[in-house]
């Protein structure tokens, strides 16, 4: 069996470890930077459309828009979960609250995508299905 300890010195396993912590760790980061973009322009176009008087279509369109970007900003923590817990220190402790993590976040997810759509995911072929039939 050939392990890391054959093909890699141990400073050269160190600075491994380091960039692949480092690159968790901007993974991260730009993860909450979605989620305070998504805020932001989700925040600016709303009072764009309430100056316009458009109260209910901008109260619709607020929440969809923030959902979306807190989506993505999830996207990209459970990316730097996924790295940083199991690339850097495998264990199954670690493993553990690693899936949990993501059960928990796939759960804000999954509500949140409700949230958006207004519908369960799995209504969307039908939904498109009557579209189609009615013309629209």
């Amino acid at each position: 069996m050939i392990t890391s300890e054959l093909i890699f010195t141990e400073q050269t396993q160190g600075a491994i470890l380091h960039g692949v912590h480092w690159i968790a760790s901007v993974i991260e980061l730009l993860g909450v930077v979605v989620i305070v973009c998504g805020v932001a322009g989700a925040t600016v176009w709303s009072f764009g459309e309430m100056r316009r008087g458009r109260f209910t279509d901008a109260l619709r369109s607020y929440r969809a828009s923030l959902g979306r970007g807190i989506l993505l900003g999830l996207e990209f923590l459970i990316a730097a979960d996924i790295i940083g817990m199991v690339a850097i220190v495998p264990s199954f402790g670690r493993l553990g609250i690693l899936a949990l993590i993501i059960v928990i976040r796939t759960f804000l997810s999954f509500s949140l995508q409700i949230e958006i759509e207004g519908r369960w995911p799995w209504q969307r072929r039908a939904v498109a299905d009557d579209a189609d039939r009615v013309g629209l």
